[in-house]
């Protein structure tokens, strides 16, 4: 798999072009504003944009979505509880489901808390998470529909998956860019509250 990891944006946002090494076929989750960079940064990588993937509905998580739908033809992947945030959306999910992106089979898991319509996506040990988890810290829930038992139980399923498992989050607001799983048990600072501590 190929993870690329670009900041943009005035929120230190992440967005990630991610690509089958075979096929080079590719998503972008998340898409920032400056399309450009993210197209560049595609073509240096020899990758074919096909999905546009919104982890939710939040304006600077999609803020780019029509300018790079325009650019590449990617088809734009919301979940449906987000969908009033971007009516544009060529897909809304209602359940989970598998996204193949070249020969990788993309787990959809639907994580609400920060958004009604929160989603995350996990394959061969990547796990990115969108503003459901940061690196030590997890998705503020005082915005209109976020509910924060809702995203402490989305979070608690998240830490089923393996402890090597690689955090890829929406934002850079923690001491690194990525993380662990078994990193965020022992360092998040809401692993107590939420339930996932381990020393």
């Amino acid at each position: 798999m190929i993870v690329k990891q670009l900041q943009m944006g005035h929120g230190a946002n992440f967005t990630y072009l991610v690509g089958c090494e075979i096929t080079r076929v590719a998503m972008v989750i998340d898409p920032g504003g400056d399309t450009n960079y993210i197209i560049h940064t595609a073509q240096k990588e020899n990758l074919s944009i096909r999905y546009i993937v919104n982890t939710h509905g939040h304006s600077d998580h999609t803020v780019g979505n029509l300018a790079l739908k325009e650019k590449t033809g990617a088809l734009i992947i919301l979940h449906s509880a987000d969908g009033d945030r971007f009516p544009q959306a060529d897909k809304l999910l209602t359940d989970e489901t598998i996204l193949q992106i070249g020969n990788i089979d993309f787990q959809i898991i639907l994580t609400p808390g920060h958004t009604p319509g929160g989603i995350c996506l996990y394959a061969q040990g990547q796990l990115f998470t969108g503003d459901t988890l940061f690196v030590g810290d997890s998705g503020r829930t005082d915005l209109v529909g976020g509910h924060r038992p809702a995203l402490g139980a989305s979070i608690r399923r998240l830490m089923q998956l393996p402890d090597d498992t690689i955090v890829w989050p929406g934002h850079h607001y923690g001491p690194k860019k990525h993380s662990t799983l078994g990193w965020e048990k022992k360092h998040n600072v809401n692993a107590r509250e939420y339930g996932f501590y381990r020393e």
